[in-house]
């Protein structure tokens, strides 16, 4: 039976076990959300095996209210402690209050305006060594390679040098470990042990260890920096920067937000890049517009060919803020410690703001301003991901330069399949295709 608080005030939702509701959520989220939202309409709860009663939220109106709501109860970083075993209590993603505030205000400068625009070159170059590597005739899983790329984007963004035999190590222990955490088999881990208890396993920490052992050794390295005011990578910027009272961040507060960024940015633009590239190859129209803007035009379609790709198919469904306090939302008085989740997924998929939402039409976002409470991908309000407009960027930029010199076809005519890497929405297949040299 669904689970309720003590009250019963939660929104009805399944009225399957929790441990069957557990396997939907982790096997099949999309098809589950979907039937939840036609039997109950646009709030329903979800209850997981972790103990956590989610109430889904799809009306962007109530989701407006929710990412405008007091941050003081609507807590975006308890609602995201689900990350904490992997990038730390330090994290700005964990964090609350006047403690998010200025780790915000830290981080921001780096990823806005004329400063964002430097790293064209890096995503250029990085991408055109990946494309010389592919051979034509012979698939590869896009996604995976996007990874390469938007690894090495923010390791040279963050760290400003790239060869260094102490980087070299840093990345392939930050692969190992996102190989393990991210396996389908690990968000068994995820979905039903509380934060505290993965923090404490024991296969967890040994592929763990390593990174953070080798974040500490660069940012050591880094303090010592005879140069380290005039550089401009992320680490140095970050180690500079002072808030009001002139403090600056501990050791173990960059150790959380390096790893925050490393991980969150680019795990998340390559699943995108690749469900890019997944959309397109099956839709040839788009594909011939994109590759036109990508040899001659001013990016305006690979930018709307991103936003579409990020409404269609979203990275992650939703995103989460636990009650500090009971609030009445969308008609529902709901208690105290209970996570309201607007869904992503659900609001990019309303018919009455987005006419065949499972259509893939990027004419949808050119010329016209994503809605702030119905296009999503980044969260939103004081929460929204601060390296949003990094993302987008990369995103135009990658597809221009794969585009410019690549032709790409699907290995099968079929839509993959959504599939799972931990919390992250993917490729079934990796985005698998096929490449040949431009004509």
């Amino acid at each position: 039976m669904l689970v309720r608080s003590p009250d019963g005030s939660l929104p009805p939702g399944p009225p399957w076990p929790v441990a069957v509701q557990t396997l939907g959520w982790m096997t099949r989220p999309k098809p589950m959300l979907r039937r939840a939202r036609a039997r109950y309409g646009d709030m329903f709860t979800v209850s997981l095996r972790s103990g956590e009663n989610f109430v889904i939220v799809s009306d962007p109106d109530v989701v407006k209210e929710v990412f405008t709501g007091d941050p003081a109860i609507f807590r975006a970083g308890e609602g995201n402690r689900v990350l904490l075993p992997l990038l730390g209590r330090h994290s700005v993603l964990l964090l609350d209050g006047r403690d998010h505030l200025r780790q915000r205000r830290l981080l921001l400068p780096p990823f806005h305006g004329e400063r964002m625009q430097r790293y064209r070159t890096i995503m250029e170059e990085a991408t055109e060594r990946e494309v010389a590597r592919w051979t034509p005739g012979q698939p590869v899983e896009l996604a995976r390679r996007m990874q390469e790329i938007t690894l090495e984007v923010i390791m040279r963004a963050v760290f400003g040098v790239e060869g260094r035999s102490e980087l070299e190590h840093l990345r392939r222990v930050l692969l190992d470990m996102l190989d393990w955490t991210m396996a389908p088999s690990r968000f068994a881990l995820l979905a039903t042990l509380s934060p505290s208890r993965l923090e404490r396993y024991g296969p967890f920490q040994r592929v763990l260890r390593p990174v953070d052992e080798a974040l500490l050794a660069e940012i050591a390295r880094r303090r010592r920096a005879e140069d380290l005011a005039e550089r401009e990578d992320i680490l140095s910027l970050l180690l500079c920067a002072r808030d009001e009272d002139g403090t600056g961040m501990t050791d173990a507060e960059l150790r959380d937000e390096l790893l925050t960024l490393l991980v969150a940015g680019h795990e998340t633009t390559a699943t995108a890049l690749g469900w890019a590239f997944e959309r397109l190859m099956r839709h040839p129209e788009a594909m011939a517009r994109a590759v036109d803007d990508a040899r001659g035009g001013d990016g305006a379609y690979l930018d709307a060919v991103a936003k579409e790709t990020l409404r269609l198919r979203p990275v992650l469904p939703l995103v989460a803020r636990r009650l500090r306090e009971p609030v009445t939302l969308g008609g529902h008085d709901l208690p105290a410690g209970v996570d309201v989740a607007p869904c992503i997924y659900l609001v990019h998929h309303r018919e009455d703001v987005y006419p065949e939402p499972d259509a893939f039409r990027p004419e949808r976002f050119l010329g016209v301003k994503p809605g702030t409470y119905t296009w999503m991908p980044f969260g939103g309000g004081v929460r929204r991901c601060i390296g949003a407009s990094f993302a987008l960027f990369e995103m135009q930029v990658v597809l221009g330069a794969v585009l410019r010199s690549t032709e790409l076809r699907p290995p099968d005519p079929r839509s993959e399949r959504t599939g799972r890497r931990t919390i992250t929405l993917v490729p079934a297949d990796g985005a698998r295709a096929i490449p040949s040299r431009a004509a």
